[in-house]
């Protein structure tokens, strides 16, 4: 086999139009949402520890500042991530060699126990530095799953998806991801209308992960009626998800998908989840004004993943990541910096919506365009390999460097941080085909 990407995948032919019968169609798009499904528990399990940060820091931080409680609770944040990259290949492998709904079965499973523990977990007060070891051990395996959930969840949905639509289908991934996020804001916000702060600090908390413990099992089942997109032929290859067969002869695919995913990853994370914390710890709106902005910031994010994904059918994945790249570049200081000065919820919703505008066009094609440049035999595993590793070290230690600047009263050196890494995304994304090589077949 031949190293494929930089050759073939330029010279390759658009894909010819087929017609599918309506049983069809409505057999992918049933999958699209019993796969996506999973992948909204999955990231609402991840996610609503970052939302729930606020109230349980003190429970197994007790320290008097506030900044610093937020430090060690993001640390915590970004050491799930540096499990992304084991849960990436191990479920990349399950994915390539054993099917990708057993790789989807076990990861959502996983998360499932994840938060169950978690929603049970003593305080400091009852067991000293046991509890936040504990919590640290619980993040750890929901790293672990939720690092094999996006490699699998982007390889089936950009494989059952309809040709000529893929773009759009595959959006639904991030639409689900940010639909995670969403509920856990949500969630959030409704217990703080129902409870105060003090009852939300000291029990409240709990109550959202054992909503998604509960939602996984749900989402369990509808996997179970998955029907499986990987053939017996490329199981049963020699090198079908092995990590020497996608570094053979897909190198410069994975070294590619590592550069856009770094860049992807940092500003994803800025502006979804840190941004909670920066409207509170900076900005200094209350609590519950961050939780309303972020809910509708959010919403409006979700929203708009499928039309930048139909835009990428027209236009082209490469295209798209030029355009986030360059954008991204231009406008995350100007954005962040005005941020910075705003003193009411409604110009802080406008800009953070700004930048997660810029950020759909990585997002919305973020499973397609890695899916595309590899093929079925280490597709999973290059995925999710590839977005793990690059996921783990730039994403998972956004919040961390964030918070570790501005208590060394640094904080704009972050927004250029940020920045530097749009640029990369910008160069690297030139080298995208403009035609990929792979899924052009149905399965």
């Amino acid at each position: 086999m031949q190293e494929s990407y930089s050759t073939t995948a330029a010279q390759a032919t658009p894909p010819t139009p087929r017609a599918y019968t309506s049983e069809e169609k409505r057999h992918r798009v049933f999958a699209i949402m019993a796969a996506s499904s999973g992948n909204l528990v999955e990231w609402f399990d991840f996610y609503v520890y970052a939302f729930a940060a606020l109230y349980f820091a003190p429970s197994f931080f007790p320290k008097s500042d506030p900044t610093a409680q937020l430090l060690n609770t993001a640390g915590v944040f970004a050491a799930g991530f540096l499990m992304r990259p084991i849960g990436g290949w191990l479920f990349g492998r399950i994915g390539d060699r054993l099917g990708r709904k057993t790789s989807l079965l076990i990861s959502v499973t996983m998360m499932c126990a994840g938060s169950l523990v978690i929603a049970a977990l003593p305080t400091y007060a009852q067991i000293g530095a046991w509890a936040p070891f504990l919590l640290l051990l619980c993040r750890l395996f929901q790293g672990l799953s939720v690092g094999g959930e996006y490699g699998t969840t982007a390889t089936y949905m950009s494989e059952v998806a309809l040709r000529g639509q893929r773009g759009f289908f595959s959006s639904f991934q991030y639409v689900t991801l940010i639909g995670g996020q969403l509920l856990a804001v949500l969630v959030i916000v409704i217990l703080e209308a129902w409870l105060s702060e003090a009852e939300l600090k000291a029990w409240g908390w709990r109550i959202p992960f054992v909503c998604g413990a509960i939602a996984a099992v749900v989402a369990l089942l509808l996997r179970r009626t998955l029907h499986e997109t990987q053939t017996e032929a490329a199981k049963s290859t020699a090198e079908a998800g092995t990590i020497s067969g996608l570094l053979r002869h897909h190198k410069a695919a994975f070294l590619t998908v590592l550069g856009y995913t770094a860049g992807g990853s940092l500003i994803f994370y800025t502006f979804s989840t840190y941004m909670q914390k920066y409207l509170v710890n900076t900005v200094h709106l209350p609590i519950k004004t961050a939780s309303y902005v972020m809910t509708f910031a959010l919403l409006v994010f979700m929203c708009v993943q499928p039309l930048f994904g139909m835009l990428s059918d027209r236009i082209g994945r490469r295209t798209n990541m030029m355009l986030f790249g360059g954008l991204g570049a231009f406008f995350t200081v100007p954005i962040l910096t005005a941020l910075k000065h705003v003193e009411g919820p409604l110009p802080a919703f406008l800009l953070i919506t700004a930048g997660m505008l810029i950020v759909s066009f990585y997002t919305s094609v973020s499973g397609i365009v890695k899916a595309e440049m590899f093929p079925p035999e280490v597709r999973a595993l290059g995925v999710g390999l590839a977005y793990a590793i690059a996921n783990a070290i730039f994403g998972g230690s956004a919040e961390y460097v964030a918070l570790g600047l501005k208590t060394l009263g640094h904080e704009n050196a972050f927004f250029w941080y940020v920045t530097a890494m749009m640029v990369l995304a910008f160069f690297v994304s030139m080298r995208l085909p403009k035609q990929a090589a792979y899924l052009h077949h149905d399965h």
